[in-house]
């Protein structure tokens, strides 16, 4: 997946309107963690140093198409200020005579912040004039935002359709490269450490991972429904019930293409969700009516270690259980201790695991973590995301 990069496109002087997921949190009119600003620098800093005109826009939060102020951008512009260590302009709105003024007053070599671009409805509706207006603002297109290219918006698809010279960022690369590799060539053997909630949500991920991995583990929630479909009580545990013909297929798939498929053998359950509750640990198999389980057990962190252990390349979306009340949060733990304790090349996706990953401090030693949660789901699906689509091939 050779895409066109930000290095091949000719940026002196121009305006380089780049697409960056700045939705981070903020508290008291301050970003709160800057972790997503940080990912986007190499880009930033490289179309800077290019005396490139630099435009960056943005979506914050859920403003459902009205400017709010709780959700303005004005705290980003100031956050990477500070990081920078130079000004960094703010436009009042990210069209219309504001944001047009402001790149106007714009200098080679210096940066604007537009105001959040879900302030209009017509970016998720990829209006085709609020595209228009996006895109006058600039010469160059630079999408550097992988966490928003999975959603066909007017800022991801409708802006590089109208200007003529676009890429993609160091960000945006670093993704596809990783997450590419996983579907296409992964050292072997391959492992997928797969939690969560729902069986739902990762239908698309098992279906095209059968086709790839060799062992695939499923944990968390998730878990249960694979036990109830082999005909196991699993007490008040979570259970999609309308996907049990589903779970099925899916552990009938895996017998078909020899892929290893490991479910817990025992749990840690517990009969509500309350920290400092008494926990008990029993079978997988013989889950009593009144218990629900809430993380996996020791025996299978200890077999989900063993598996791990062998593997080349590990893929990790979802955590192991309640990882965010205390006592349900061993197996999580446990699985990112063993992730980089492995010696394989591990990559990371999704909103919570990526939060587990951080309660231990070990993710500075995995070797990719994904800044996109649904983004790197569907990538990892075998979809195509309109955002990536939208950029041309390699020059």
């Amino acid at each position: 997946m050779q895409k066109r990069t930000i290095e091949q496109l000719p940026l002196d002087g121009r305006r380089v309107l780049m697409r960056v997921d700045f939705n981070v949190p903020l508290a008291n009119g301050m970003v709160k963690d800057d972790t997503r600003i940080l990912a986007s620098l190499p880009s930033i800093k490289y179309a800077l140093a290019h005396n490139a005109r630099l435009i960056l826009m943005s979506h914050l939060g859920r403003p459902k198409g009205q400017p709010k102020s709780e959700f303005s951008m004005a705290p980003v512009a100031q956050r990477l200020a500070e990081i920078l260590g130079q000004p960094v302009a703010f436009a009042a709105d990210c069209v219309g005579p504001a944001a047009e003024a402001a790149v106007a007053d714009l200098a080679p070599g210096q940066a604007l912040v537009l105001e959040n671009l879900r302030f209009h409805a017509e970016e998720e509706k990829n209006g085709g004039q609020f595209a228009q207006q996006l895109a006058a603002l600039g010469d160059v297109y630079i999408n550097d935002a992988f966490g928003s290219s999975h959603r066909a918006h007017a800022s991801v698809v409708g802006v590089p359709a109208l200007l003529a010279e676009s890429g993609v960022g160091y960000l945006m690369l670093t993704e596809l490269n990783h997450l590419g590799r996983l579907l296409e060539h992964p050292p072997r053997p391959f492992a997928v450490l797969l939690g969560g909630a729902k069986v739902s949500d990762k239908i698309g991920v098992i279906s095209n991972l059968l086709n790839i991995a060799d062992t695939l583990l499923i944990g968390g929630a998730m878990a249960f429904t694979f036990l109830r479909a082999q005909g196991l009580n699993t007490g008040k545990s979570l259970v999609e019930e309308d996907k049990l013909d589903l779970a099925r297929e899916l552990l009938a798939a895996a017998e078909t293409k020899h892929v290893k498929l490991l479910l817990p053998v025992d749990v840690t359950g517990a009969g509500e969700i309350k920290p400092g509750i008494t926990v008990r640990i029993v079978p997988a198999a013989e889950i009593p009516d009144e218990l629900m389980g809430l993380d996996i057990g020791p025996k299978t962190i200890a077999q989900f270690k063993q598996a791990l252990t062998g593997a080349a390349t590990i893929f990790w979306n979802g955590p192991m259980g309640v990882f965010e009340v205390d006592g349900f949060d061993r197996g999580t733990l446990a699985m990112a201790q063993t992730l980089v304790q492995s010696g394989a090349m591990t990559v990371v996706g999704g909103g919570d695991s990526v939060s587990a990953l951080n309660k231990t401090g070990l993710q500075d030693k995995i070797t990719h973590i994904s800044t996109g949660g649904g983004a790197s789901l569907e990538f990892m699906e075998g979809q195509a995301l309109p955002g990536v689509v939208a950029i041309p091939d390699a020059l």
